[in-house]
C-alpha cells in the first residue's frame, strides 16, 4: 500500500503553478455582464428525443455546461463520431439552446471515443479535435494550445467574477483498475493506491493548481465525474488515491475559496457534502442525465439529498444582491418538478480566518 500523500506533496511543480497564474486563462476575456443562472447537465444520447430541453430553455439560463457524455460515440471510427455530433447538432431544443445562451463543455467518456477510457484510447487527438470543432473553439484559441481539452473561463467584472473550471479527466488518465466480471452488489472499479497513478497528469495538474489561484467570487470546478463520492465501484476520483487526496489537499493548502463542485456521468441527480479535514464544507451537484437514467442509486457516504429516477438537468441561481451573495443549487426533473435545491452562501466557503 502505498503511504498517503501529503499536503505538503502540493507544492510539487509550485514554481511551474505560479508561473501558469500569472499567464492568461484559456477562456476567452471575462464579459462584463454577471451571470445569475447557469445550467448544466451530462449524458444526452443523439438517438434518443430530448424534451428537456424545454425546460433548459424555459429556464432561459444565460450559461450552459455540457459536463460530458454530450453525445455516446464509443468509436475509433471518426466518421462515425462526426455523424453523432451531427444527431445532436440537429435536435430542435439543443439549437434554440445554442442560440440563446453561451455553451462550453467538456467531455466524458462516450464522446471521447470510449466506454470507461482513458490515456489507452488510441484516437485521442483525432476526437478532440472533432470535439473542438463541433463546441465551436477557434483555430487560434488557446483550449487547441496543448494535449487534451481542458479549460478555464472568466465571466462578470470584478466583484461579480466567476470562473468555471473544466478539467479533462480522459485523455491523461491511467486505465482503471478493478474486477473482470462485475460483482452483483457493487461495481467493477477498485481503488488504485499506486502514488503514479493519476487522473490529470502532470502538465494538467500544474494548470489547475495556477487556476485554483486565480481571483474569482465564485469558482465553479465542473467535472465529467464525481470528486466527493467515497465509494470506488463505478468511475470517480476516489479511484485514484493520490489525485483525489491530492485536490483536497490543494484546496486547503492554496488557500481556496468559493468553490462549488458540479458533476455527471451517473445517469442520476445527487447533492454530497464533505467536512471532515476540510476548511469548508465542499458541495458537489450532480446532474445526470438529460436522456440517460440509471436505476438504482451507488452508495455514497456523502450524499445529502438525492433526486427522483428521471431525466434531469442542473441549475445554478446566483444572487449578486444579498448582503452576502448566494448561490442556489437545484435540480429540475423532467416532470418540471426540484428535485434537489440547497442555499449555499459565499460566506460559508471561506478559508478559516477569513470569514
Amino acid at each position: 500500500m502505498a503511504s498517503p500523500i501529503s499536503r505538503r506533496g502540493v507544492i510539487k511543480g509550485a514554481a511551474t503553478s505560479a508561473a501558469l497564474a500569472s499567464a492568461p486563462a484559456l477562456g476567452a476575456p471575462a464579459a462584463q455582464q454577471a451571470l445569475t443562472r447557469i445550467a448544466f447537465g451530462s449524458c444526452a444520447h443523439q438517438d434518443k428525443e430530448q424534451p428537456i430541453w424545454d425546460l433548459v430553455n424555459a429556464w432561459n439560463p444565460e450559461l450552459f455546461i455540457f459536463l460530458g457524455d454530450n453525445i455516446y460515440g464509443d468509436t475509433e471510427d471518426m466518421a462515425v463520431l462526426r455523424a453523432k455530433y451531427d444527431k445532436l447538432a440537429a435536435k430542435p431544443g439543443f439549437r434554440t439552446l445554442r442560440r440563446n445562451a453561451k455553451v462550453i463543455a467538456t467531455w466524458d467518456d462516450h464522446d471521447f471515443g470510449v466506454n470507461d477510457g482513458g490515456s489507452e484510447y488510441p484516437m485521442k487527438a483525432e476526437s478532440a479535435a472533432i470535439f473542438l470543432d463541433f463546441w465551436g473553439v477557434p483555430a487560434d484559441h488557446p483550449r487547441r494550445s496543448h494535449e487534451g481539452i481542458y479549460a478555464s473561463y472568466l465571466f462578470g467584472p470584478e466583484g461579480r467574477r466567476i470562473q468555471v473550471i473544466l478539467p479533462d479527466n480522459r485523455t491523461f488518465r491511467t486505465p482503471l483498475l478493478g474486477y473482470s466480471v462485475e460483482p452483483e452488489d457493487k461495481g467493477q472499479y477498485v481503488v488504485n493506491p499506486d502514488p503514479d497513478a493519476t487522473m490529470l497528469g502532470q502538465a494538467q495538474w500544474d494548470w489547475l493548481e495556477a487556476e485554483l489561484r486565480r481571483p474569482a467570487d465564485l469558482r465553479i470546478l465542473a467535472s465529467s465525474t464525481q470528486m466527493l463520492p467515497d465509494a470506488p465501484g463505478y468511475e470517480a476520483w476516489i479511484n485514484f488515491q493520490a489525485d483525489h487526496q491530492r485536490l483536497l489537499d490543494l484546496i486547503d493548502f492554496a488557500q481556496v475559496e468559493n468553490l462549488l463542485i458540479i458533476s455527471g456521468d451517473t445517469h442520476y441527480a445527487e447533492l454530497s457534502r464533505l467536512d471532515e479535514r476540510m476548511p469548508y464544507p465542499l458541495y458537489e451537484l450532480t446532474s445526470s442525465g438529460l436522456t440517460e437514467v440509471w436505476p438504482v442509486f451507488g452508495p455514497n457516504r456523502n450524499r445529502i439529498a438525492k433526486a427522483p429516477l428521471m431525466p434531469n438537468f442542473g441549475r445554478l441561481t446566483i444572487d449578486w444582491g444579498a448582503p452576502s451573495p448566494s448561490v442556489l443549487m437545484e435540480v429540475q426533473m423532467l416532470d418540471g418538478s426540484i428535485g434537489i435545491s440547497q442555499a449555499v452562501s459565499l460566506a460559508e466557503l471561506k478559508q478559516p480566518g477569513t470569514r
